[in-house]
């Protein structure tokens, strides 16, 4: 891996280059080892929060790591394009426009002592727009390359603090064309409730039952590329314990050894359906 400049990193996009950087930034990274009509994001994996931030910061590390999609880039990381947030969201949410990314309240709590200077925001906001001018340089290669590509969309939820049965996996598709690409979500759907778990963990996976897909990095892509499709995919946190921020390694690597396989396949069955 390479550290390099936002400038750097959408050149060798639109190269086609062959490469694995973080930005100069430390706020992101991007692997590309093939181009492939579809990629893989993690844009709430990141645990990172600026030092100057700490002392104003009322949540504790602990209720951040609550929030923040842990281990979600690691469940993708064997696919050929992945780009991942490396911040925490509760510097700003990569998953919210920008004039909604700074939070002044997180999960109803105050999350700052004082409030933030205009300075601070936009030191968070210029890391915001920088990602988002690399995503759309990635997918506008992708689109152009190929005439079609799926982004999958990793996130986690945590599960314990519904007061009902809730599905392993869920698929947010409110924001999507539900019309054109209803099967193809189907099919996405059927895929990951095939997954054997270790720990007698069950596998259950629903359309719009915990959330339902209304996070920027899908409709930023929506709205902006009509032949690519975002499938925001959300697991439970099974694999790791909510309570005391344990993480249950066998159970991550399940994951990643299961989509090593069902992500391409599905992958390759909506490109034949929808290539142009």
């Amino acid at each position: 891996m390479e550290k390099l400049s936002l400038k750097d990193i959408i050149s060798k996009i639109c190269k086609e280059e062959i490469f694995e950087a973080v930005s100069s930034d430390y706020s992101f990274t991007i692997k590309i080892d093939s181009y492939v009509p579809y990629a893989c994001a993690a844009i709430h994996d990141g645990h990172q929060f600026r030092k100057e931030l700490w002392d104003n910061c009322m949540h504790t590390e602990y209720e951040r790591w609550y929030e923040e999609d842990p281990e979600t880039k690691n469940m993708i990381k064997s696919h050929p394009i992945v780009i991942a947030g490396c911040d925490s969201r509760f510097e700003y949410d990569l998953n919210r426009m920008p004039e909604e990314a700074v939070f002044e309240t997180a999960w109803g709590k105050q999350l700052w002592r004082k409030p933030l200077s205009q300075t601070m925001k936009d030191k968070s906001l210029r890391k915001h727009t920088n990602f988002y001018k690399v995503v759309h340089t990635l997918v506008q290669k992708l689109e152009s390359k190929f005439g079609f590509c799926t982004v999958y969309d990793m996130h986690s939820y945590n599960w314990k603090r519904w007061d009902r049965e809730v599905p392993t996996w869920n698929l947010g598709a409110s924001n999507v064309d539900n019309v054109r690409f209803g099967d193809s979500i189907e099919d996405w759907r059927q895929s990951l409730s095939e997954i054997t778990f270790p720990n007698d963990i069950k596998s259950t996976s629903k359309i719009n039952d915990t959330f339902q897909g209304h996070g920027y990095f899908l409709k930023y892509i929506t709205q902006n590329f009509k032949n690519t499709l975002v499938l925001a995919t959300e697991i439970a946190k099974v694999y790791c314990d909510e309570s005391d921020g344990i993480i249950y390694p066998e159970v991550v690597r399940t994951v990643e050894k299961e989509l090593i396989s069902r992500i391409p396949e599905h992958a390759l069955r909506v490109y034949s359906e929808f290539k142009r």
